[in-house]
């Protein structure tokens, strides 16, 4: 029997996507011939996510990394096909773990070519190929943001995940003082931040002042063009549309969003008043929200024009 050699198993695992033991199976099988040993793991049906592999992948789950002193945070996405599949311990543990790992990520890529952090034999690609295999479903990594406070700034990354990993935030909180920082009542600030955000869609920006021009002058152009201003004379336009545009552009900023817990005052207000307690200066400098499967086009075929599929590929 030829020798089959851990290159060789790669070989395969790569060509087929099936587990690495199956392959080496197949490999014994079949004297070492990849091709012959291809087609024996598609007779045995090992093979599964070839046909997967097509399939969209808009279920999954959002998950987030924080590391323990607070000064690096990583939030990521990673998509399946089915909500059945995203509740799978294993499924959840990768995710966990590719969160973890893309804290010294810089791309997609270049954290899929990284050592897997659960299994150094392998990368972080071919574990979600062994994955995609062993439960048949198409799977990828699609995005991740990490932040890292910068050396000599105070303050503290935080994330919230809402609704079981559909929902997720990263959100990062700046002060002057190292004790403000380590305060826990900055630490509370910083989740309840991060839950705010979570339970506002629309908000895109901090403050009305991070808003480009060309996104204030749109809203502009849409609202000087509304039917009911068509007849007002053009000082009164004005000043009507600058007020809806203030209105507006403070929809889309997070200081200026009614405080979840306290309706009465804004989240600006709220962040004036821990520095007020903490004798600092206490900045929301960035965040990010991902909502899973956002802008992904999902599939809709109906049971029949599925089972017709199958049989035309027969």
């Amino acid at each position: 029997m030829a020798e089959i050699s851990a290159k060789l198993v790669q070989e395969l695992r790569q060509k087929t996507g099936a587990g690495m033991m199956d392959c080496k199976k197949a490999l014994k099988e079949n004297e070492g011939d990849v091709e012959k040993a291809s087609e024996w793991l598609r007779q045995k049906g090992m093979i599964k996510a070839e046909k997967a592999s097509g399939k969209v992948a808009a279920e999954g789950l959002v998950d987030t990394f924080v590391e323990a002193n607070g000064r690096v945070g990583v939030l990521a996405e990673v998509n399946c096909q089915t909500d059945f599949v995203a509740r799978n311990e294993a499924f959840k543990a990768l995710v966990h773990n590719i969160a973890k790992q893309a804290a010294t990520a810089d791309s997609v890529d270049s954290l899929l070519a990284q050592p897997y952090i659960a299994n150094k034999d392998v990368t972080v690609a071919e574990s979600i190929k062994e994955l995609f295999a062993q439960l048949g479903e198409n799977m990828q990594v699609r995005r991740f943001v990490n932040f890292t406070l910068p050396e000599g700034t105070q303050g503290a990354v935080d994330s919230y995940i809402h609704t079981g990993g559909r929902v997720g935030v990263l959100v990062e909180l700046n002060c002057q003082k190292e004790t403000a920082a380590n305060n826990e009542d900055f630490k509370t600030l910083a989740r309840n931040v991060a839950m705010q955000i979570a339970a506002c869609p629309n908000v895109e920006y901090v403050n009305v002042g991070e808003i480009p021009a060309d996104i204030a002058q749109k809203e502009k152009d849409i609202e000087m063009g509304r039917d009911d201003l068509a007849n007002k004379p053009d000082n009164i336009k004005e000043k009507i549309v600058q007020g809806r545009i203030e209105k507006r552009l403070k929809e889309l900023t997070l200081l200026d969003q009614p405080y979840i817990r306290d309706q009465s005052i804004t989240v600006e207000e709220l962040i004036k008043q821990a520095s007020s307690k903490l004798g600092d200066t206490i900045q929301v400098t960035r965040f990010v929200r991902y909502v899973l499967g956002e802008g992904i086009e999902k599939q809709e075929i109906s049971f029949a024009d599925e089972v017709a599929a199958q049989i035309g590929a027969k």
